[in-house]
């Protein structure tokens, strides 16, 4: 038989053969070959794949279920092409470009799987495959679509529902992920993972009585024998997630009895459960009892057992449970400090609960003030009867201690011994930073304790003893809770107002001022006779530049600093102290001098190096400090394009600070975007943990790491690199010049409607010049050829959307209200406690006449602060914005404005709110710089005074109030540069001020 004969008949097979797809079942033959096309796919072995596809489609090519997994391996090889095209640092030395033929590759299978699709609607395999195919995009709402379509066809497949409970979690779909993991827990009720499962599903929900009810059902199918019941790690996980559960749970169960039964138990609640909402704690205490012999984790267990014990009051058996903590080797965790010091007070549930979410070195004694019987009770448990009393002037037991005193001794006689924790643990640092806390600064007992603190670590040289105590500068402030309910809080004084005015300043400058000039005479500590080497002084001056630096006296910090140099040249720590120093007194440059010559003291230093690029980023030095970060980046990469990988947001957020501040804004948009990126990262890859930690058993780790990516958009760094992407879309709102390039019509006063029709406009104008020029090529796209060129393949850019724009011009010519709207919304949904947010909430809602957005968080910025200066300024400019507005009387938004607005200005008119604000202002000597400027503004936005007078209320406070910075006095010499001539005499008053203040800056003039 000839070719063509066979060919022909082939074709005529395939016509007239009903098997070819449309849901008819393939031939033997074909169904294993296809058998094999689904093992190759989860096997990685894509090229057999496409083969064995092929050899299916030749003869059945519209057979759906085959087209749909060939482009499935076709999407999986794109994939699979574009990671290798970027882990070779953009080359990857084949015979085109990777990262393109990975979208061409793309393109095809979503053909292919589309063809697939419409030649089988019916095949639940071409709707999974669908699924898969949205699902590797992260089209994760169209993938949740294909799959509960495919589930209508075969509504009993394991692994579609397996997929699909994966999405509704990573989507938190929480009801649907509970409801289809209850199917596949009824389709294969055997398995483990799948009870564990379910378990989680109904916990997240809320129900943590229905979860506990789960895990009950679940150990009732166990043998008694069973490894679930003996000591192993999974085994305690487990009992430890459901003692968590039940510790969530309430004394009612979650379907309640009814008849005699309902009578019982409500009856028996009565009698045994007071209605106080700890019987869920109460029965995960006895619990705890009951697993006591399978938990492998002991420090867990004993902090869930102490965090019970204290919310039920069980304060002796809380004590207890610390000993065994202590014993254990926690005695420098503060947490169990902070637990101990409830259980001594009998603190109530409340406080206890405060407590023990505290972080850091905090404990209840730097929470709240304490009473004197408070301190007395803790100083007893903490040093002893010794240790005791109210701590006046008189009782001078540990003044007249020595100073050679041993631990654990006082006077240094063993015969006198310290009890309670600090002879149990002597040699315990937490225990001897409690004490300073525990002591009222006024004592005697608190200066010879910090006396003894301080001496100790200046002998062993300890860099980082001033920070160490700039955590006792505690400033008592009164909170409100509710209407009436008022209570005190510590909160840390950081300006240097506060902190020259706090008496433990007081005593460490009167300290460190007398060590200096003992050590200077004759080698000693005051009423001391041992002699101590040079180190000693070297590392007292070293403090008080500290202490001097915290009250921002600059000069006599950098004469100190520099003796510390001069004595010792090759301690790194003094080149960080100055450089810290010159930044805050003005000249970022000399700082950033200073801080790369202790780099070069150890090139093997990270620290050193990472806060050397850092500050040469401030210093706007973006050439010196890409070249110091990458003495610790791969040399085989661009260092950015290292840095982005290695997803490093200290440096690209550094690093757009210093392109915004040079005018870069495309480039600074770019590295924002890239930390933005990331954090999108971060929340795609617990994609991954969802299977994983189920089936090692971690669900107590899982369920937090649930609770962390929905609260990732509300991190600090997240939120810095938000709102700065919201400034800069607003200045080129603001700023026509910015705004625009070339002949771009400006869209600030378009419709939404308008602005899309012409943005259309000019994108198409913009690809008919660059088709049109794309010949003459030009200057960086010239120089990035020649570049590849001289270096090879390897130099091509990576495939990441980062590199793809890298003067950021995409990302300017986006809708920059769009833009900055978006990102607000997410802070104030994920930070709502964050005063910045809200102010950038109004900026954004002002500018797009959402009146009733802007007024909302202008009350969110009072219920947080209501005298931040940035809430005084607002409120002028929504007034000043309202006065121009066209009212609409029958409009609810202007009866809403009418009658909630003028509470923000306490019924004033403007120019009475100013002037209310502006004798404050002179009422209170110490009101901040900011606050000021934000006055003398408004004074002459409302017409009150000249602008003399408004200049006076910042050269009055002679910069001795909160908030001068180098930033805010910058701030005050543009106000009064916009003054125009009858500002030069404030001005020239103002620069005098600042050089007196800050002593090395150098750029005011400017």
């Amino acid at each position: 038989m000839t070719t063509t004969t066979t060919a022909a008949a082939d074709a005529a097979f395939i016509d007239n053969n009903p098997q070819a797809g449309q849901g008819r079942p393939l031939p033997k033959k074909e169904s294993d070959l296809f058998k094999n096309v689904v093992k190759f796919y989860e096997s990685k072995q894509y090229k057999k794949g496409i083969k064995a596809a092929d050899a299916i489609l030749k003869r059945y090519p519209n057979h759906g279920e085959t087209l749909c997994m060939k482009g499935l391996i076709v999407n999986a090889m794109a994939n699979a092409a574009v990671v290798f095209f970027a882990q070779q640092g953009g080359g990857g030395g084949g015979d085109g470009d990777g990262a393109g033929a990975g979208v061409d590759k793309k393109k095809e299978a979503v053909e292919l799987v589309k063809k697939g699709l419409m030649m089988d609607m019916r095949s639940h395999v071409c709707w999974h495959v669908y699924g898969l195919l949205h699902r590797s995009s992260q089209n994760y709402t169209e993938a949740i679509k294909a799959y509960k379509q495919a589930l209508r066809i075969d509504s009993s497949n394991l692994q579609i529902l397996r997929d699909l409970g994966l999405l509704q979690i990573q989507m938190r779909d929480l009801h649907g992920f509970r409801d289809t993991r209850l199917k596949i827990l009824t389709l294969r009720p055997n398995s483990k993972v799948h009870w564990l499962t379910y378990a989680v599903a109904v916990h997240v929900t809320g129900d943590a009585n229905g979860a506990v009810g789960v895990l009950d059902s679940y150990m009732d199918t166990l043998d008694k024998d069973c490894v679930e019941f003996q000591r192993n790690f999974e085994a305690s996980e487990l009992a430890m997630y459901k003692n968590w559960v039940l510790a969530e749970s309430t004394t009612t169960t979650t379907i309640p009895p009814t008849g005699d039964a309902a009578a019982a138990s409500v009856a028996g609640q009565e009698d045994n459960e007071p209605n106080d909402g700890l019987g869920g704690i109460r029965k995960a205490l006895c619990h705890l009892d009951e697993i006591d012999h399978i938990v492998v984790d002991r420090t867990g267990f004993l902090m869930t057992k102490l965090s019970y014990q204290l919310q039920l009051g069980q304060f002796d058996g809380a004590k207890e449970t610390v000993s065994s903590l202590f014993e254990r080797g926690l005695t420098e965790d503060y947490r169990v400090h902070g637990a101990y010091m409830c259980a001594l007070l009998k603190c109530d549930k409340a406080t206890c609960r405060e407590v023990e979410k505290l972080k850091g070195m905090s404990t209840l004694a730097t929470l709240r003030p304490l009473s004197e019987d408070e301190r007395a009770i803790l100083l007893s448990a903490y040093y002893g009867a010794s240790g005791g009393g109210g701590g006046g002037e008189e009782d001078d037991g540990f003044a007249k201690a020595s100073a050679n005193g041993k631990d654990g001794t006082i006077n240094g006689d063993s015969t006198t011994t310290m009890s309670g924790l600090a002879s149990t643990f002597p040699r315990s640092m937490a225990i001897k930073r409690i004490y300073l806390t525990l002591l009222s600064p006024g004592c005697n007992q608190f200066k010879w304790a910090i006396d003894q603190y301080c001496r100790r670590q200046i002998i062993k040289g300890v860099p980082s003893l001033g920070s160490d105590l700039s955590s006792l500068y505690l400033v008592e402030e009164k909170l409100q809770a509710g209407t009436s309910y008022e209570f005190t809080r510590y909160r840390l004084a950081k300006d240097p107002i506060d902190i020259k005015a706090h008496a433990v300043y007081s005593v460490l400058v009167e300290l460190v001022d007398a060590y200096i000039v003992s050590l200077e005479s004759d080698g000693t500590f005051p009423d001391d006779t041992t002699k101590h080497p040079p180190s000693a002084l070297v590392w007292a001056w070293y403090l008080r530049s500290v202490l001097y630096e915290q009250a921002a006296e600059y000069g006599p910090a950098i004469s100190l600093i520099n003796k510390c140099i001069d004595h010792t040249p090759t301690a790194v720590d003094f080149y960080e102290l100055k450089s810290r120093v010159l930044e805050s007194g003005g000249d970022i440059q000399l700082a950033a001098d200073v801080v790369n010559a202790g780099r070069d003291l150890d090139h093997q230093d990270r620290y050193i190096n990472n806060l050397a690029t850092k500050t040469l980023l401030r210093a706007g030095r973006e050439d010196e400090a890409t070249k110091c970060i990458a003495l610790f980046a791969r040399h085989e990469a661009p260092v950015e394009q290292n840095l982005y990988d290695m997803q490093c947001t200290w440096f690209e957020l550094e690093l757009a600070d210093c392109l915004r501040r040079r005018g870069a804004l495309g480039r600074s948009l770019r590295k924002y975007m890239a930390v933005i990126k990331h954090y999108e990262v971060f929340h795609e890859d617990q994609f991954d943990f969802h299977m994983y930690c189920i089936r090692k058993v971690t669900l107590r780790s899982y369920c937090k790491l649930l609770k962390f990516e929905d609260e990732l958009w509300g991190l600090p760094i997240y939120g810095r690199a938000a709102e700065e992407i919201i400034r800069i879309h607003l200045s080129l709102i603001a700023n026509d010049a910015n705004a625009k390039t070339g002949d771009e019509p400006d869209y600030s006063g378009m419709t939404p409607a308008e602005r899309k029709k012409a943005k259309n406009i000019a994108r198409k104008k913009k690809k008919a010049l660059t088709d049109g020029g794309s010949g003459s090529g030009g200057g960086s796209d010239t120089t990035s050829k020649n570049m590849n060129a001289k270096n090879g393949a390897k130099t091509k850019s990576k495939p990441h959307a980062i590199d793809e724009d890298p003067e950021g011009n995409e990302l300017l010519s986006l809708d920059h209200l769009d833009e900055a709207k978006k990102f607000a919304a997410v802070l104030v949904r994920h930070a709502p406690r964050r005063i910045s947010a809200w102010a950038l909430q109004f900026d954004v809602s002002i500018r797009r006449g959402k009146v009733l957005l802007a007024l909302q968080a202008l009350f969110k910025m009072k219920s947080i602060d209501s005298d931040d200066h940035g809430l005084f300024s607002r409120i002028v400019e929504f007034s000043q914005y309202m006065s121009l507005r066209t009212s609409q009387s029958n409009s609810a938004a202007d009866h809403v404005l009418s009658s909630e607005f003028p509470k923000l200005m306490n019924n004033e008119t403007l120019a009475g709110f100013v002037k209310m604000a502006m004798e404050a202002v002179k009422a209170d000597s110490r009101s901040s710089l900011p606050m000021r400027i934000a006055v003398a503004r408004a004074m002459l936005a409302a017409n009150l005074g000249c602008s003399t007078e408004a200049a006076s209320l910042i050269l009055s406070s002679k910069l001795n109030v909160r908030g001068v910075t180098v930033e805010s006095c910058r701030e005050a010499l543009a106000f009064m540069d916009a003054l125009g001539p009858d500002g030069n005499d404030s001005k020239n008053q103002m620069m005098m001020l600042i050089t007196t203040k800050f002593p090395f800056a150098k750029d005011f003039g400017k």
